[in-house]
């Protein structure tokens, strides 16, 4: 993050007297999914060049995958995929999208996976 940035994250909490917290999530899985607090020791923790999108809220799943579906490793980049009951049913009326953004999720038997299309890492 640029220097600027590091002191708005930084003087928030005192300045606007509330925490500030970074959620992430796409619309196919009720909007947010993870969370990240952005004050105080958590912030002070992060390194690199933004605020991670961090943990994933209660009864959400998070993925790292690559392109066989198979799990990275801890550091390497991959597709982000959500899992849940938070995920849409689809989309309407687009069989062909909802066939390749909501797939079979390999770890659980009969259930699916939002494809996000996001990489991250781990």
């Amino acid at each position: 993050m640029k220097p600027c940035q590091w002191r708005f994250l930084n003087s928030f909490e005192k300045e606007v007297g509330c925490e500030l917290h970074n959620l992430y999530g796409p619309t196919e899985a009720a909007v947010d999914v993870t969370f990240y607090p952005a004050f105080g020791d958590d912030l002070a923790q992060v390194k690199g060049a933004g605020v991670p999108i961090g943990y994933p809220v209660w009864n959400t799943q998070l993925r790292i995958l690559d392109n066989f579906l198979r799990p990275v490793p801890i550091g390497v980049a991959g597709e982000l995929y959500l899992c849940g009951v938070q995920l849409a049913d689809g989309y309407w009326r687009r069989p062909e999208l909802c066939a390749v953004r909501f797939v079979a999720d390999p770890e659980s038997d009969g259930e699916r996976m939002y494809r996000t299309g996001d990489v991250v890492r781990g």
